[in-house]
Order: structure tokens, then sequence, then C-alpha cells
């Protein structure tokens, strides 16, 4: 456990010098590639201000999205009442998606509990 607690404590300092080193360029070179996004003045007032204009138009697009919710559903519904219809690769396609949903939730239950797996013993 030392030995481990040894070799985390050398990779850190390793990367405290690596950042040292190499950080102000990097930052340099990603501010320099990306000022078409930089506000001028980088002032508290102006990202008060970009923050209330991001906040308000997520607001306003809930209308569509709504919208596209409902046009969603509704073609849900008519390849349910269709289902005769329906092709294998379609079903295919719908248990995979149904799958993923179902490993995103589980992966969120163990990120949530800390990355623990409770019912197991190792």
């Amino acid at each position: 456990m030392a030995s481990k607690l040894h070799q985390l404590q050398s990779k850190a300092c390793q990367a405290s010098q690596f950042v040292s080193k190499h950080g102000s360029v990097y930052y340099k070179k990603l501010l320099e590639q990306n000022k078409q996004y930089i506000q001028e003045p980088p002032t508290v007032e102006k990202c008060n201000l970009l923050s209330k204009q991001l906040f308000y138009t997520r607001l306003a697009s809930i209308p569509g999205r709504y919208e596209s919710l409902w046009k969603e559903l509704d073609y849900v519904k008519h390849i349910w009442k269709n289902r005769q219809e329906l092709k294998v690769e379609d079903a295919g396609i719908a248990a995979l998606f149904g799958l993923e949903c179902f490993a995103w939730f589980c992966a969120g239950e163990i990120v949530g509990r800390g990355f623990t797996f409770t019912g197991y013993y190792v």
C-alpha cells in the first residue's frame, strides 16, 4: 500500500512539474485558437450578461423542444399501431436503444455511489 502511495505521489509530482513547465504555453495557445469566442472586455458584468442570455435563450427553446417531443411520441404511437409491419432491423435498433439506456442508468448509479459495487464481495 505504501509503495502505491509513493508511486502516486511521484506521478503527481511529475504531472505538476509538466504543468508548471508547459501550462502557460498551452494556455496562450488555447486562447489564441479560440479568440473568436472571447468577449471584450472580459469583465464580471459581461459574464453575467452572457449567462443571462444563455439562460433565457434556453428557456425560449422549450416550446420547440416540447413540440419535437410530441412529434417523436406520435411517431412511436404510429409505429406501435402498425407493429405487424415492423421489420426485425427496427426492432433490433429499438432493443439496442433500450439496452443502452439501461446501461447508462446502471453506470450513473455506480458513479452516484462513488464507484462502489454493492452486493458483490471482492
